[in-house]
């Protein structure tokens, strides 16, 4: 497993990293024992980094997570989130900052968050999402610098509304975050124009997710397939989208096929070692619900980089298809 740095001042970690949303319940129906067995595989397999959240099973995720780590001797870097308090998701413009991340609202829930990874200091705190109505009076953010002055918390960070992630340029241009979470993947391609080059200016960790499009570009799913009603992603694929989807990720197919790697990338791989190829990303986290699944990702890790030539020619793939929600 290759490492590298997550920002400035913060630790090497995996480039592939443990993604906790699945195990904590979310995506369908899941057995304890297959996320227990998936979190084991993936730090056999090399992972230090995994990636949850309060959001990911109403906090099952995170302590699902400490009960395994408690069985391990590794050195494992565990991210968590704190989501806003109540109301419209992701914030509106309207929404004041003081009636969803209030101090007593965050001091509050990272102490949970404490509670549920059975830990006195959390390697990386990051808010669930963000809108730039905040961004000119970020009082949240300076709450978590309380918080890490008190040393419950480490590095912070915000994970990136889908609708406007560039939001967090000028919370990395101020100083304000350690590390950015962000949507990047073969149809995503917008974080190259400006995130990017920003994070390597500022010396900002990128972790990124959603490198497989919610499992659309590991290239298992028809035309026909729709998700139980227990999956969120039959509303991300709701209606035509899976068709479209599909359509789209055969032509990433063909790509490979030209220029005869199919035998040595599978398209989990193309998709990772994409995401991969800018240096500004510190890791990719991948989900992972089995100890199969585990392997497979981590097996990406051990490849060989993509030629360049093929970087150019997966740029074509960027699709701008805006944000996928329920009803459009």
């Amino acid at each position: 497993m290759q490492h590298r740095r997550l920002s400035g001042h913060g630790p090497h970690v995996s480039e592939i990293g443990f993604g906790g949303w699945a195990i904590g319940g979310g995506w369908g129906e899941q057995q304890d024992a297959d996320s227990v067995a998936a979190l084991h595989a993936a730090l056999d397999g090399g992972v230090n980094l995994i990636d949850t959240a309060e959001g990911y099973g109403d906090g099952r995720s995170e302590q699902l997570i400490a009960e395994v780590l408690r069985d391990r001797d590794e050195d494992v870097f565990v991210a968590t989130k704190t989501p806003p308090d109540a109301g419209p998701w992701p914030p509106s413009p309207h929404c004041r900052w003081q009636d969803r991340y209030s101090a007593a609202y965050l001091r509050a829930n990272v102490e949970q968050r404490l509670q549920n990874l059975n830990t006195d200091r959390i390697d990386l705190l990051q808010l669930h999402t963000w809108t730039r109505a905040w961004n000119d009076d970020p009082q949240p953010l300076l709450v978590l610098r309380q918080l890490r002055e008190e040393g419950k918390i480490n590095l912070i960070g915000v994970s990136t509304p889908e609708h406007d992630q560039a939001c967090v340029i000028q919370l990395m241009r101020d100083g304000l975050v350690d590390v950015v979470q962000i949507i990047f993947n073969l149809f995503h391609q917008e974080p190259i124009a400006q995130l990017l080059p920003v994070a390597a200016e500022t010396g900002t960790g990128v972790i990124v997710r959603v490198a497989l499009d919610e499992g659309a570009l590991t290239g298992k799913f028809s035309p026909e397939h729709r998700f139980p009603e227990s999956d969120f992603r039959s509303q991300y694929f709701e209606g035509d989208r899976m068709a479209r989807t599909v359509s789209r990720v055969e032509s990433i197919r063909s790509d490979l096929e030209d220029f005869g790697l199919a035998d040595q990338y599978s398209l989990v791989d193309l998709s990772l070692k994409f995401a991969l190829s800018r240096p500004e990303v510190s890791t990719v986290i991948a989900g992972m619900r089995n100890e199969e699944q585990a392997m497979m990702n981590t097996r990406t890790a051990r490849l060989r980089d993509l030629p360049d030539e093929l970087i150019q020619r997966l740029h074509r793939h960027n699709w701008l298809r805006g944000v996928w929600y329920s009803g459009k």
